[in-house]
């Protein structure tokens, strides 16, 4: 009996079931963190963990309160194009991507997402980790800052292919 030759379609799909897991995971860990800090947190007590510290804060805007001032309606609506141009473009590079950046464009896309399902039930996004000298943040801010680290890495490690330009 002799197995089937993958074909690209299903070279693909096992890569993609893994991005949407992953997405999933990730964004469901910082929901579930957003959702617990914002019941811990709410009497404006801030738990002290050396380096960092958790305290409850809520952000109208994008980074770093940019665009605060805006209609929250507008913040979700440009958030929404941009994460789903964002899924579009990872669920392409899927397809051709090492396993390292896709992982990278997997927690981007988490972080990404888990913020604006966040703000998409009040128009603001939960923080919780602040250390003093940095605004506040969250875990899917994490995602999204080393996502990109590591994308950034992997796009500098990466050696050409073998039937590319010498």
């Amino acid at each position: 009996m002799t197995t089937p030759e993958p074909t690209k379609t299903t070279g693909v799909t096992r890569p993609r079931a893994a991005m949407v897991a992953t997405v999933t995971l990730l964004a469901a860990i910082d929901l579930g963190l957003k959702a617990w800090a914002s019941a811990a947190l709410a009497d404006g007590q801030a738990v002290d963990l050396g380096p960092i510290q958790l305290r409850l804060t809520f952000n109208a805007g994008v980074a770093f309160s940019l665009g605060a001032n805006l209609p929250a309606g507008v913040v979700i609506g440009v958030a929404g194009l941009l994460v789903v141009g964002l899924a579009f473009f990872v669920w392409r590079a899927t397809a051709t991507a090492t396993a390292p950046a896709r992982l990278a464009l997997a927690v981007i896309l988490a972080g990404a997402v888990a913020n604006l399902v966040d703000r998409a039930a009040d128009g603001v996004v939960t923080d919780y980790l602040h250390s003093g000298w940095f605004p506040t943040f969250n875990l899917a801010d994490v995602f999204i800052t080393v996502g990109a680290a590591a994308l950034v890495l992997t796009s500098l490690t990466r050696s050409p292919p073998a039937d590319g330009p010498k």
